[in-house]
């Protein structure tokens, strides 16, 4: 069977290659945020059920989050979903100017309507296959919620619903292919700070206020200090989301503040969070006011696996040049000239990393990126995911495989505007056969399993998963 398994699971994904469009295409017109997918959950659970996958709903809290599951016996192969959409990011698909759709709010600039929907294609077709080999191991694809400012997964990994598993397989849409290591990822933590003063006239009698937004801002000026004294790594972000009321003659009884407290590792930014609360509770001191501290996220740094690593870019040379229409590559082009300044800066900095100073023109001059990068390749990074999180438990591996044109950022309306098209659709598909001949590969090797067992062992070097949600935290609509 060497080599042969390959063309099989690839035959078996191509036999609903329609159906996966549709699903995928219905999700991008849901374009539902955090814990509120319940079209784009029910839509892949029915499918699922519908192919013979058994259903767990409704997890860890998170109602929107399931499990299907086929098969018996080891190894147990997660394959990782999401289908969460990106706030005030509605856009026309297949548009190149910024065009939102009148009664919406929402848009999938992540591609999340892939992610999940690749997933749901390797489990399916694998099932095909392993049903037609008559092979034993339980394959599961989880629908996870909220990876967008909740980090979904971690409540998943705290409640135990990863503890039985014995490798994770996943990827993330992008503006290439390349199987990514760990070390691209911060980990984050997301954290209210509320603070609670006394309201009184600003005027007539301001000594017997205490002003909270007093205590907002004096906090922030003690965290810029406090970025002096950081791993130059290490990023700290927030925004003011309650200023206390918009009248300057009262002085604000109450007045919060969120961050994003983000480095390569989670145990880095649990120390940079504990500095955080002391300066608040020191400008609280300052001001008279109280603090109440509220952490509602946090996402772990990606523990590497190098089997796993090996094994997704073993599969990936195997669809990869993916392949393009002269159509295709106009589309590519029309959205390339329509980035920003600043992403298109981005793009020549890529370019350079990836190419070199001989091959970066090169490279600027392609709309499409139809090549695999480098896996060792180290450039931009410093967004989060809850991968990490999984990986802490679970020996993980990542892929990413080409769905925009170059340079296109995430979280951006352009990506929106492609998640429709051809590129999109060829770019979940790769993904869904390099996952599902990945995992059949671990199905006819279990030594592979325990070799990639034994690389994440030596990887953590003896550390444990930190569980960075406070026990008490419950996932929430914030």
């Amino acid at each position: 069977m060497a080599g042969a398994f390959r063309d099989e699971v690839i035959r078996k994904i191509e036999e609903s290659h329609a159906e996966y469009t549709r699903i995928s295409d219905e999700i991008w017109g849901y374009a539902e945020p955090r814990f509120q997918e319940e079209q784009s959950s029910r839509l892949q659970q029915e499918y699922l059920k519908s192919r013979g996958f058994s259903i767990r709903a409704d997890l860890a809290g998170e109602k929107t989050a399931f499990i299907a599951e086929y098969g018996s016996g080891k190894p147990v192969i997660a394959f990782l979903g999401e289908f969460d959409a990106l706030s005030s990011l509605e856009q026309e698909a297949d548009c190149t100017e910024r065009r939102p759709i009148p009664g919406k709010e929402n848009g999938h600039g992540c591609g999340h309507h892939l992610l999940g929907t690749a997933s749901v294609a390797a489990v399916d077709g694998l099932k095909a296959w392993m049903e037609e080999k008559k092979l034993s191991g339980t394959i599961r694809y989880y629908g996870c919620p909220a990876e967008e400012n909740a980090g979904g997964k971690a409540f998943l990994v705290r409640d135990g619903f990863f503890d039985d598993c014995d490798i994770a397989l996943t990827w993330h849409p992008y503006a290439l292919n390349k199987v990514m290591k760990g070390g691209f990822h911060l980990a984050n933590f997301r954290v209210f700070f509320t603070f609670h003063g006394i309201s009184s006239h600003a005027a007539g009698a301001p000594e017997l206020g205490r002003s909270a937004l007093d205590a907002v801002e004096i906090m922030d000026i003690g965290v810029n200090y406090m970025r002096e004294h950081m791993i130059d790594a290490a990023r700290v972000h927030g925004a003011i989301t309650n200023s206390g009321g918009i009248a300057p003659n009262v002085i604000p009884s109450e007045a919060q503040i969120l961050y994003a407290i983000r480095a390569p590792k989670v145990t880095q930014v649990k120390k940079l969070y504990e500095r955080m609360c002391d300066i608040a509770k020191g400008a609280a001191l300052i001001t008279g006011t109280t603090v109440e501290i509220k952490q509602v996220a946090a996402y772990s740094d990606v523990i590497n696996n190098d089997t796993l690593a090996d094994l997704l870019q073993e599969n990936l040379e195997h669809v990869v040049p993916i392949g393009y229409t002269d159509e295709e590559l106009a589309y590519a082009k029309k959205f390339q000239q329509v980035i920003t300044e600043l992403d298109r800066e981005g793009l020549k900095d890529m370019a350079a990393v990836i190419g070199g100073k001989e091959g970066k023109k090169k490279l600027m001059e392609m709309p499409l990126w139809d090549f695999i990068v480098d896996k060792n390749s180290r450039y931009g990074g410093g967004g989060s995911t809850d991968v990490g999180d999984v990986s802490w438990v679970v020996p993980t591996g990542q892929v990413y495989t080409n769905c925009y044109a170059a340079g296109t950022a995430m979280h951006s309306w352009q990506a929106v505007a492609q998640g429709k098209s051809a590129i999109a659709h060829k770019g979940m598909m790769a993904a869904a056969k390099v996952m599902a001949m990945t995992g059949a590969q671990l199905l006819l090797n279990p030594d592979l399993v325990e070799k990639a067992k034994a690389d994440w062992k030596e990887e953590l070097d003896g550390e444990t998963y930190p569980s960075p949600l406070p026990k008490d935290s419950r996932p929430e609509i914030w």
